[in-house]
């Protein structure tokens, strides 16, 4: 069992022409083997502001809250146990993590990915995990928020939203139900928050980080979708509000898991 504590400080300013309505999705999800216990704190200029919060139905909460002008700062805390049990792929699932979402069009990918990988491999996940890895240069600021699965396959750099939209399109292009997550990483440096995929595996979702850059047996979910577009840590749905602070935490109780690329790794 793996102990995890995260957390993170945001600040937004709320610009003057009336209420902002900004949703947050950056609480760990509530899913079996996770045990969570966990605060959030939102203020406008130093007093408590009203958060209304939606469950998703796969564990996740999104917070909404709907400030006027000032500065919103926004803190959450979470310790979490870790102790997952693989979470099958359901027929619903099937069906819509094969389907081309925003910033994985696997139907433009079909060509490449059938000419690249066997698509009969049984290591086909790790192939296609090794193949991003290789081919992809980590590169900060290097995408902007319109970057697709197939401008970072062109131009071979990206962050990690980028190599899990890749590795989510590539499988999808194969026939394989892929998804992204965004998660509190400990280990990852400079810390952020960070995406990986989730691939189908003989039945089950297993996690899949092209980036190699934390250890997956310490992630911590907080969102699951088809891609970045919905699992972003903030969206500011109407008015003015401009992010103007942001420091994201994780570490693990003990020394960090050592993560064995060979192996299947369940997110919880």
């Amino acid at each position: 069992m793996t102990e995890v504590t995260a957390g993170c400080s945001l600040a937004f300013d709320v610009g003057p022409d009336g209420p902002a309505e900004i949703v947050l999705q950056i609480a760990a999800a509530r899913r079996p083997g996770v045990t969570v216990r966990d605060e959030l704190d939102v203020r406008l200029d130093g007093a408590p502001v009203p958060v209304e919060t939606i469950e998703t139905g796969d564990g996740g909460r999104l917070h909404v809250v709907r400030p006027g002008p000032g500065r919103l700062d926004v803190g959450y805390e979470v310790h979490a146990r870790l102790d997952p049990e693989p979470a099958p792929v359901t027929p619903l699932e099937r069906i819509v993590y094969l389907r081309p979402s925003r910033y994985c069009p696997n139907d433009r990918l079909h060509g490449f990915a059938v000419a690249q990988f066997d698509p009969r491999s049984p290591t086909l996940a790790a192939d296609v995990r090794a193949f991003v890895q290789e081919r992809t240069q980590y590169t900060a600021g290097s995408s902007t928020a319109t970057t697709d699965a197939a401008d970072t396959l062109l131009s071979g750099n990206g962050v990690c939203r980028d190599f899990a939209h890749l590795v989510v399109a590539l499988l999808r292009a194969l026939d394989v139900p892929a998804r992204t997550a965004a998660v509190y990483a400990p280990g990852l440096s400079p810390m952020d928050f960070h995406a990986v995929a989730e691939v189908a595996v003989d039945g089950v979702w297993r996690v899949v980080d092209a980036t190699g850059l934390a250890p997956r047996p310490s992630l911590l979910r907080i969102a699951t979708g088809p891609d970045a577009a919905t699992t972003a840590f903030a969206t500011v749905q109407a008015g003015i509000a401009e992010l103007s602070t942001m420091e994201v935490r994780a570490i693990v109780d003990g020394d960090l898991p050592h993560d064995d690329l060979s192996a299947a790794v369940t997110l919880p």
